[in-house]
């Protein structure tokens, strides 16, 4: 055969090293699209019935009895009623601490009509968030989403068992007008890095779960301002992560604390009654017989470092605390009618009930 019959008789031979490399090449684009996928079906986003359709099973109606007493001290039995959700398949139910009060057990309506005797494993004040567990197979639950990664104008739905009506949990659906707001609730404490929302929450929605397009919880249901419409508020699920979590391990969340109500100072706030700074953390509470009171801390003073630390919001407060242990000594700087200066006080621990 010749040279020129050689090269046109059939396909060239391909070295080793060239099929090697088209291989791998071959490979790593088949991962990208695998991998592509799979994040596209992570980010999958489902209609409003379809996520309804999932979560609703999960979430409870929680019924607590409790005992007030008359003018004449006479026993008056009562009945609190809010909601809740099934997080994990034991049975685990993040609600609200208002919801459950100081009850040890309560009782849990599924919306499939099982009712359970529930436990309270543990209830945290200061988040107003309890943990509640039931114990049976084959229960409903949604898992916990991420609310870092919620977006203003995003869309949710509360879920919750509003007024306590018969035919299960009732929905509303709205978007994220606002992220980590602060609030003061009714019985004086303070609640920071909440979800600000325009669905619905009525009574009976309090510990209900706030859903976002995934099917996934992003919030717990907790306040609404009443002489305000379209304005709520749930504790944002990344704030009530590690609560649940230590409320399940040792039935308690222990923290140091100042011992005052905090609220964040915004230009807005600053500008409405004429604060001498535009950001900051103001005392809107001094708690008595807490290390605040006892160091001198008035209402109204204006808190912008904590240890060393500068301080912007109540979520920067908190953080500096929770590096903390109870019995630390910390410096605080202080901004009291336009004046400045610094005090010390020792950090203690907060309490079951603020006064």
């Amino acid at each position: 055969m010749t040279k020129s019959q050689n090269r046109n008789s059939g396909s060239r031979e391909i070295p080793v090293k060239e099929v090697s490399v088209r291989q791998l090449l071959l490979t790593t684009v088949v991962a990208c699209l695998i991998f592509a996928v799979q994040e596209v079906s992570a980010q999958t986003l489902f209609s409003v019935p379809q996520v309804v359709a999932k979560v609703r099973p999960s979430v409870v109606q929680i019924s607590a009895r409790r005992v007030s007493y008359d003018i004449f001290l006479r026993p008056v039995p009562s009945e609190g009623l809010g909601s809740g959700i099934i997080y994990d398949s034991r049975g685990h139910i993040l609600t609200n601490s208002h919801v459950v009060g100081e009850e040890q057990d309560v009782q849990v309506i599924l919306p499939d009509g099982r009712k359970f005797g529930g436990e309270v494993m543990g209830r945290d004040p200061i988040t107003d968030l309890a943990l509640v567990i039931i114990k049976s197979k084959d229960l409903p639950y949604t898992r916990l989403g991420d609310s870092s990664k919620l977006e203003i104008g995003e869309t949710l739905i509360a879920i919750g068992n509003a007024l306590g009506l018969e035919g299960g949990p009732t929905v509303t659906v709205g978007v994220v007008s606002a992220l980590n707001r602060s609030i003061e609730d009714p019985t004086g404490i303070a609640l920071s890095e909440l979800i600000q929302t325009d669905a619905a929450i009525n009574p009976g929605n309090s510990g209900g779960p706030l859903i976002n397009l995934k099917g996934e919880v992003v919030g717990i249901n907790t306040a609404v301002i009443p002489s305000v419409h379209g304005v709520g508020f749930a504790i944002a699920i990344n704030s009530a992560k590690p609560v649940a979590k230590e409320l399940l391990e040792i039935g308690m969340v222990v923290r140091p604390w100042l011992g005052i109500v905090p609220i964040t100072i915004t230009p807005g706030l600053a500008a409405l009654y004429d604060l001498p700074a535009e950001e900051g953390v103001l005392v809107a509470r001094v708690v008595k017989g807490n290390p605040a009171a006892e160091a001198g801390l008035q209402t109204g003073d204006i808190i912008s470092v904590l240890a060393g630390e500068r301080v912007k919001s109540v979520a920067g407060l908190r953080a500096v605390i929770a590096k903390k242990k109870l019995g630390d000594r910390v410096n605080l700087e202080i901004n009291r009618d336009r004046k400045k200066f610094t005090m010390s006080l020792t950090l203690g621990v907060v309490p079951d009930e603020l006064e």
